[in-house]
């Protein structure tokens, strides 16, 4: 991952020129910020930290739209029916359009022909969180408790095909523990449940602040090594399970965008990106920046969509 980011972060230069010759957007309507997920969640909060300063940079209103259900694969196939003007953008996520057409038999939407790619955004690794009341301190309590009571304990997800979901099921498959999914319409749900103890774990992206306000635990985080946010919390495998996982996002557009429109977004958000608050608050998050160039979102949308062949695979998801 650690590769991945440095060669997008090189490469996030090539469209940062002034805007020159603004035609776009030329009337009074919103630019709306397509979610595809519930309030609450990691996607939901990056879509609002770029909503005002976007607002600001284009001279117009941008809201966030929040369509979430079935692992955002709902609001996303309403997205690619919306016109390819630039008043619709998608606030995209591997979960979505890279995860999914390995889990989904029916999509409803081609996760590269019905998308024009605008940049990367970050990525978050996942931190495996219980309830602060739970009486696991470790990732070994946990998986001994497991072992001793097979088939007992829960873990949530956002949904089918999230990458809470891939990150439970890469966790059973490198443990061979057995533990129950239950999956949620969105992060935010499924982390309320988690706090207030209807669930036993979750391996999240989007739980910071719950950590930073005593109401989880965090036990390891999967990415290879620790977490600026997280320093005294060991990765997965310095608890001793092998796993990395994690979920970028990035912001699209309907196939078929004017390539103007999509140059402009992209120097715009690369710009909201150096702002030096937004850094603060991905970060803050656990996020690891990222950015990109069109092209360079759509090379990297086509690795992904290979890696997770294999993530899909090897983690025994079953497909709907």
């Amino acid at each position: 991952m650690a590769v991945r980011r440095s060669i997008l972060l090189a490469g996030a230069a090539v469209l940062t020129s002034p805007w020159a010759h603004a035609s776009w957007p030329n009337d009074n309507r919103p630019v709306r910020i397509l979610v595809p997920w519930p309030t609450g969640g990691a996607t939901d909060q990056i879509g609002r930290m770029l909503a005002q300063p976007l607002a600001q940079a284009l001279g117009v209103s941008v809201v966030v739209d929040n369509k979430g259900g079935a692992g955002g694969v709902i609001g996303t196939q309403q997205f690619v029916k919306e016109k390819a003007d630039g008043h619709s953008l998608l606030l995209a996520t591997s979960s979505t359009n890279a995860a999914a057409v390995h889990l989904y038999s029916k999509l409803g939407f081609d996760p590269v022909k019905d998308f024009t790619p605008v940049t990367t955004l970050c990525e978050i690794p996942n931190v495996m969180v219980v309830p602060t009341k739970s009486p696991w301190n470790s990732l070994r309590d946990l998986m001994e408790d497991a072992r001793r009571n097979p088939g007992k304990f829960t873990y949530g997800s956002a949904g089918i095909g999230g990458s809470q979901h891939l990150a439970g099921a890469q966790f059973k498959t490198a443990t061979g523990l057995d533990i129950r999914h239950v999956p949620y319409k969105g992060s935010g749900p499924a982390a309320q449940d988690l706090i207030a103890g209807h669930i036993d774990m979750m391996i999240d992206t989007g739980s910071l602040g719950s950590i930073k306000g005593g109401l989880l635990r965090p036990l390891a985080v999967a990415s290879d090594k620790r977490l600026p946010a997280l320093p005294d919390v060991p990765t997965f495998k310095e608890a001793g399970v092998n796993m990395q996982a994690s979920a970028w996002y990035g912001l699209m557009l309907p196939a078929g965008a004017p390539a103007e429109v999509v140059n402009r977004l992209n120097t715009e958000a690369l710009a909201i990106l150096r702002q030096a608050d937004i850094r603060q608050k991905l970060t803050g998050m656990g996020a690891l920046l990222m950015g990109s160039t069109p092209d360079e979102f759509g090379r990297f949308i086509g690795s992904e969509i290979k890696r997770f062949e294999t993530i899909v695979r090897d983690s025994g998801a079953p497909k709907e």
